[in-house]
């Protein structure tokens, strides 16, 4: 998802108060990820009270107006989440400049230092939520004119790089030389639960290989399209969007040896060997999709939107199989799966277990192990049973953690409110190293060269539907079999009710 840097002097240091810099506050990401997830840490307390909030951008806006943007896509559930609000936003503040004046990042730092000197604070989180292709000037105004040392000014100054980094292998390294002459990589720096899954519990030890596993999908869906930036969304594509740097990031962690130790850089070992066992991706193994307008009509497709260019081939949806040579998983397929516009909004992990050899009983549908990152984080699995009743038909059940009904008292924080907390805690082992964005772009760019060249055309889909036609066929076509058994899975709350008041709903598994 995002690089992160920190002085090597100053790694794992948690103690001090930060100032937080938010750069490019005014787009996008800022208003729907990055200032949520501030709101959500000051919340529940993770950020200290006297934390500072700076948003930096080109954008000229007033305090009010500023409030506003960083209020939009805050969810607000309590009257104690209103307050809150209204404290947070005490702590936020905005000043606007360009990206490559250094008397504009001067600015910047009479303002740091005016918040420093009020509030205490000894370190600063530089945060670029901006277009890969300012990374470069704002890192370099950033390093002349804002950048500290605890060494020289007892200030510690850590930076969050946003994906995409980079459109291919060449650029990805061409940004990495740049960077890493300003800010050395332990200054630039999921799926936790997964880790404590694989490797706390004997019952998955011994199947976690070729022998037992079939198939592992890795599904990341969205129900919004492009809304209005398609033109910064075209030059990247859907890929380079989600598919490069985060569903490969959540496979590394499913298909991983055990660590050495849970230290950040242990982890991040493993993760790189298995990337390296993973060849380039073939034009064989590629489902590609751009959405249209919605059925109804009321939603529209990806080239109405004006900042389109016209006929673009841009993917919006993607599916990709992967293999990984190595003893453990070699023969089986790793099928990535990423859309926008579409049914729902989910990210999923699937894991899809070989048929039980023999024929003792009929028409079995396979074990799996699904773990829902998000939205309603779960893990479950799903094994056969049988029916209630005299006979012996068998039924699909499951072994089911739904963490909202099984911790109903646990705050589940957000993706992005992780992210930060990582960072502020110099915890490096979710962001992405070096050489592991190396091995990443050596599997993914000479198919997004083929892409590029427009040799492979998107397959149209409709709005909210689930993905171009084909999928399925696709999904087949590497060993996914759907069973032939209707699964029903409970839910626990009001809303999943069906008429005879039991908790009920059909699983969709794509």
């Amino acid at each position: 998802m995002s690089t992160t840097t920190t002085p090597k002097a100053n790694q794992g240091d948690s103690k001090h108060l930060y100032t937080v810099i938010v750069l490019g506050a005014s787009g996008d990401l800022a208003k729907k990820k990055t200032f949520p997830a501030l709101f959500g840490l000051y919340k529940n307390k993770y950020l200290d009270q006297n934390t500072h909030i700076i948003g930096y951008a080109r954008t000229k806006m007033d305090q009010a107006t500023f409030e506003g943007h960083v209020s939009k896509y805050i969810k607000l559930k309590t009257e104690a989440d209103k307050t809150a609000l209204q404290q947070f936003l005490k702590l936020c503040s905005y000043q606007d400049g360009q990206y490559d004046q250094d008397k504009d990042f001067q600015n910047l730092e009479k303002h740091i230092v005016e918040v420093e000197k009020s509030s205490g604070s000894t370190a600063r989180l530089f945060y670029m939520a901006l277009p890969p292709s300012v990374f470069i000037p704002v890192a370099t105004s950033l390093k002349r004119n804002n950048y500290h040392s605890v060494e020289k000014d007892g200030i510690l100054t850590r930076l969050i790089v946003e994906k995409p980094f980079g459109m291919d292998l060449e650029s990805s390294r061409t940004l990495g030389r740049e960077l890493g002459a300003l800010f050395n990589e332990d200054e630039a720096k999921m799926v936790k639960n997964l880790m404590i899954l694989r490797f706390a519990n004997v019952i998955f030890g011994s199947v976690w290989n070729r022998q037992s596993i079939d198939n592992v999908q890795i599904t990341f869906k969205e129900k919004i399209g492009t809304e209005g930036r398609g033109g910064y969304f075209d030059e990247f594509g859907i890929i380079r969007d989600v598919m490069q740097n985060h569903l490969l990031q959540i496979l590394s962690l499913v298909a991983m040896e055990p660590p050495v130790s849970l230290s950040a850089e242990d982890v991040r070992d493993e993760k790189v060997k298995v990337l390296r066992f993973i060849p380039p991706i073939v034009k064989e193994n590629v489902l590609l999709g751009q959405y249209g307008k919605s059925e109804d009509g009321k939603e529209p497709g990806y080239l109405d939107d004006k900042t389109v260019p016209h006929g673009s081939k841009t993917p919006t949806y993607a599916a990709a199989t992967l293999f990984i040579h190595n003893d453990r998983w070699s023969g089986v397929p790793f099928m990535l799966k990423c859309g926008k516009a579409l049914d729902q909004q989910k990210t999923e992990i699937r894991i899809q277990f070989k048929d039980v050899p023999g024929n003792l009983f009929t028409g079995l549908s396979r074990n799996e192990i699904v773990i829902r990152v998000q939205p309603n984080e779960a893990v479950y699995v799903k094994m056969m049973n049988k029916e209630p009743g005299l006979g012996m038909k068998t039924i699909i059940s499951d072994l089911d953690l739904s963490y909202s009904s099984r911790f109903n008292n646990s705050v589940i924080p957000e993706a992005y409110e992780s992210l930060i907390l990582d960072a502020l805690n110099g915890d490096h082992s979710n962001f992405v190293r070096d050489d592991e964005l190396d091995a990443a772009w050596k599997i993914f760019t000479p198919i997004l060269k083929t892409i590029d060249q427009g040799e492979i055309d998107p397959i149209p889909y409709a709005y909210g539907s689930r993905g171009p036609k084909g999928v399925s066929e696709f999904m087949a076509k590497h060993g996914y079999t759907r069973g032939e058994q209707a699964y029903v899975w409970p839910l626990h709350s009001e809303a999943g009710k069906d008429a005879a008041g039991k908790d009920q709903r059909v699983e969709k598994s794509n």
